[in-house]
């Protein structure tokens, strides 16, 4: 991997993701807005700080954050992790953007300052310079406001799902609610990113299509870690004037979700699609198995991690080692946590479970 890499994390959230059945990215509804400090936290420390738990689907199969804080250990890359509307600022060391929480995009403007988180994306990415700039997400319910911007800008209105089975139906039900609000017709939008962005987006659209666009003015090769999210960002970028190439970093689970079209999505806004396999299949660990489900199958940066580390000499055997193990401290530390809340241990500032 060249030293000359930027890894950005950002995270936000909106009261879209809250819509019960959109996501798998808590175990309920409501503790999706802790989704985003937590991802930011586990690939900064570890673990969760300022967040009460480890994100985990209804089936408890795990966040992606996982593998790509096992990814930035093997392969001895930095990961800056990026506030930009989430519920609460997490634990430092994090860039805040001051952004707030996206609201619900049946609702009017969800996104009432998407233009200042435009600018700060492009800010950020562009300074200082570097030869490439990666680029992952976290927000829960994201393929959902992805979809209304896609639909809004024109373009193929297909994505993917943290869910096994991709609840497309209710996602259109959620979009044509949101376009009917905002007076919108189905392409009406086209060449007005940040007006699609304040109309039917969130917070982690707007600051990821500023950073390509601040990436790209200043030179840098942009690689977007993810899926139809990061597809959606980039037909964002494309709509606000980007024309240099794009790379669209993904995983076999995503590649396989048939009702995401992301190779046909990307031809479209021509991208590159590069998939790295983690090998999961090969591990028993519990972790792991989730995937092999078709449950999330992207997020938190993890296309773009594994994309990383498969520039380097670590074997994805060690990355599936490395995963199990992170897995396993963080259902210590989960257990620790509903000691404590159960009044069982009684805590005197932070500390460890021993």
């Amino acid at each position: 991997m060249s030293a000359d890499t930027r890894f950005l994390l950002i995270g936000g959230t909106t009261e879209t993701g809250k819509i019960s059945g959109i996501s798998a990215a808590a175990a309920t509804p409501e503790m999706v807005e802790h989704t985003p400090p937590a991802d930011l936290e586990i690939v900064e420390h570890g673990q969760p700080v300022r967040a009460p738990t480890a994100p985990a689907s209804p089936s408890r199969c795990s966040t992606p954050a996982i593998i790509t804080r096992a990814c930035a250990e093997l392969g001895d890359f930095e990961i800056d992790s990026v506030a930009a509307g989430t519920a609460y600022l997490p634990a430092p060391p994090v860039v805040h953007l001051g952004g707030q929480p996206g609201g619900d995009i049946r609702d009017s403007e969800p996104v009432t300052d998407a233009e200042a988180l435009y600018t700060a994306g492009e800010d950020l990415a562009s300074d200082p310079v570097a030869e490439e700039v990666v680029i992952g997400e976290t927000i829960p319910g994201g393929t959902t406001t992805a979809l209304a911007v896609l639909t809004a800008l024109g373009e193929r209105a297909t994505v993917s799902s943290s869910l096994s089975e991709n609840p497309v139906e209710l996602k259109r039900e959620v979009v044509e609610a949101a376009l009917l609000e905002a007076d919108l017709q189905p392409g009406e939008l086209a060449g007005q990113a940040r007006e699609a962005i304040r109309r039917v987006g969130d917070p982690v659209l707007a600051t990821v299509a500023g950073c390509i666009t601040g990436a790209t003015a200043v030179g840098s090769t942009v690689t977007l870690g993810g899926g139809t999210q990061m597809a959606a960002a980039a037909a964002l970028a494309r709509h606000a004037g980007v024309e240099q190439e794009l790379q669209l970093a993904t995983t076999p689970y995503l590649v396989a979700d048939e009702s995401a079209e992301i190779e046909a999505l990307a031809e479209d806004l021509e991208m590159e699609v590069t998939v790295t396999d983690p090998g999961f299949d090969k591990s028993l660990h519990s972790s792991m198995s989730g995937y092999l489900d078709g449950e999330v199958k992207e997020g938190a940066g993890m296309g773009g991690a594994l994309a990383l580390l498969d520039r380097t000499d670590v074997s994805m055997g060690e990355l599936r080692d490395r995963v199990g193990t992170l897995s396993d401290q963080l259902l210590t530390v989960a257990r620790w946590g509903a000691w404590c809340s159960q009044g069982r241990v009684r805590v005197l500032g932070r500390q460890s479970p021993r």
